[in-house]
């Protein structure tokens, strides 16, 4: 059956083809999300190979989320347009060219077009379009389990980055990854054939304007945040311009927030003309639609920024390679996995709100244990514990919400909701890398400035020298790095054993510092479950009636 003809109901599909097509997607789902911790752990790697700095890496992990949390909503309403099964093969297809170039990359730029654009540009047409397939083939429990299998793999695919990709870049390079991608999109391709979707019955519009708007808006609003740590957020440090004598932070940010107002204007707009807005805004009046997309970002903000923070304490401040870090982040896949199936059958006793609200808990058990093991000798059992603690509050959450959000729109909106759920998704991911990221580096700069400041052995050129260099900037080095550059400045040996070790302290109390926001972060989004669906209440098949209206209310 072609691309163009009528597909089979989803009751139709029968048992063994359900499975080839789980199978498929949660291939898709895999490879989709296996990037960023891929990256992640090879942070230390990747500075080396193209002579760079640790935040000119944070800056291409974050543009790829953000390309993809800016072009989720466009890309969706490309499968509306061409069909979700076309939509998902030609991303994958663009996808794998991304791949491509990326496992040849010779400098950052490189680096960036084909990672952090190519493949954003492809997983933005391929994550929309696979949500919505799911919907499109299964119904009922099937699909609620459908979802916290891809939840989980997805998850996994965080997870897993580390371990397989700390293994291929410690013994082999980190390239052999992306050209195991390559390989991966070409098999995805061929069963891809078993995918049922529904006939384009009319093409909307495209609205251009509006993706451009809300693009714009995203990127402004995540660039203030991943420069937060460079220019500072009120008082300037080493910014660019100083509007009125401020930081720019949060000028950036507010423009961001402004060119977002004026979509929502525009969209408006559209739809009181009678055109094909790109996003109806009027769904997010949905209760259970708005509550599942406020915890994706919630929890793809914590465990992109906890993935960010990791890496940084077991390579830089441990001195672990890519492999050995991998491996003291296996315990978050194992559970995270196994907790995200268990959910799906937790989800009819007990509610999804409950069982959110329960991983939420956990999550901060763990944020907890981690205030506890970051130390500047690791107890690696206390580690792994951990790391297995918030395995489990993440999957408890991620085995819910796909089947929420998609649940509470009716099949006309499928595509959207998909969009929205993978653009809150990936706002997520740039959000944690770059805000967790930058207080990270803003509070390593301050704590270190403050305590070269207060000891005594240092002198006060030295510290005038300090505060200089730390205007320029600062970054993650290891102990034997920060003591080469003592060594080289030629400062007397006590001075530079008192700098080393307030710099060992400082990167402690900065990573600290991003753990407690990550537990902010997770504490503040207890008041995003309010209307998500109780228990008692089937979401399984419980989409909203089709057409614009919003749905009722879910208690």
């Amino acid at each position: 059956m072609g691309d163009d003809e009528t597909a089979r109901h989803p009751t139709g599909v029968t048992a063994g083809s359900a499975r080839g097509v789980l199978v498929t997607l949660a291939l898709a789902q895999f490879v989709m999300v296996l990037d960023q911790a891929v990256m992640n752990v090879s942070i230390s790697q990747l500075v080396e190979d193209f002579d760079t700095e640790v935040t000119t890496i944070q800056a291409v992990i974050t543009l790829y989320s953000l390309v993809m949390a800016a072009l989720m909503i466009t890309g969706g309403k490309c499968g509306d347009l061409w069909g979700r099964k076309r939509a998902f093969r030609l991303g994958l297809v663009v996808y794998a060219c991304g791949s491509a170039l990326t496992a040849a990359s010779w400098t950052v730029g490189t680096l960036a077009l084909g990672w952090s654009i190519l493949e954003g540009i492809g997983a933005a047409l391929v994550m929309p379009a696979l949500a919505a397939l799911v919907a499109g083939n299964f119904t009922g429990k099937a699909r609620a389990g459908a979802y916290a299998v891809l939840g989980g793999v997805g998850g996994a695919g965080i997870a897993v980055g580390p371990i397989l990709g700390g293994w291929v870049t410690t013994n082999l390079t980190w390239r052999l990854v992306f050209v195991g991608e390559v390989v991966l999109v070409a098999v995805i391709l061929v069963l891809a054939r078993s995918l049922e979707d529904a006939p384009v019955e009319r093409r909307p519009q495209l609205d251009l304007v509006g993706a451009l708007l809300s693009a714009s808006g995203l990127t402004l609003i995540v660039l203030g945040a991943l420069q937060s740590g460079t220019w500072g957020w009120v008082q300037p440090r080493n910014a660019p311009v100083e509007p009125f004598g401020f930081a720019p932070t949060l000028f950036v940010i507010a423009a961001g927030g402004a060119l977002l107002y004026a979509f929502t204007r525009w969209q408006h707009r559209r739809a009181r003309t009678g055109r094909d807005p790109l996003v109806r805004l009027e769904r997010l009046r949905i209760p259970a639609l708005r509550s599942g997309l406020v915890m994706f970002l919630a929890q793809n903000t914590v465990l992109l920024g906890l993935f960010f923070i990791l890496p940084l304490y077991l390579q830089i401040v441990q001195g672990y390679d890519a492999f050995e870090t991998g491996l003291r982040m296996l315990p978050v896949s194992v559970t995270m996995l196994a907790t995200s199936l268990l959910g799906a059958r937790l989800a009819g006793r007990a509610g999804p709100r409950r069982v959110v609200r329960v991983g939420l808990v956990v999550i901060l058990a763990s944020c907890a244990g981690l205030l506890s093991v970051l130390e500047p000798q690791i107890d690696t059992t206390a580690f792994l514990v951990t790391m297995g603690v918030l395995g489990v509050g993440m999957g408890l959450i991620v085995s819910q919400l796909g089947n929420v959000v998609q649940s509470s729109v009716g099949e006309d909106g499928r595509s959207e909701a998909g969009g929205l759920q993978n653009t809150a998704l990936q706002l997520g991911a740039a959000l944690g890398t770059a805000l967790i990221g930058a207080v990270v580096v803003g509070a390593l700069a301050s704590s270190f400035l403050a305590q070269v400041q207060d000891n005594p052995a240092v002198s006060d050129a030295t510290q005038a020298q300090v505060g200089i260099q730390l205007e320029a900037g600062v970054s993650f080095v290891s102990e034997p790095q920060a003591r080469a550059a003592v060594t080289a400045a030629g400062l007397p040996p006590a001075e530079g054993d008192a700098l080393v070790a307030a710099y060992a302290d400082a990167q402690l109390a900065a990573l600290k510092g991003g753990v407690l926001l990550a537990a902010g972060i997770a504490l503040l989004s207890f008041a995003g479950t309010s209307h998500l669906p109780g228990a008692g209440r089937d979401e399984s098949d419980g989409a909203a009636p089709a057409g614009d209206g919003p749905a009722p209310a879910v208690a």
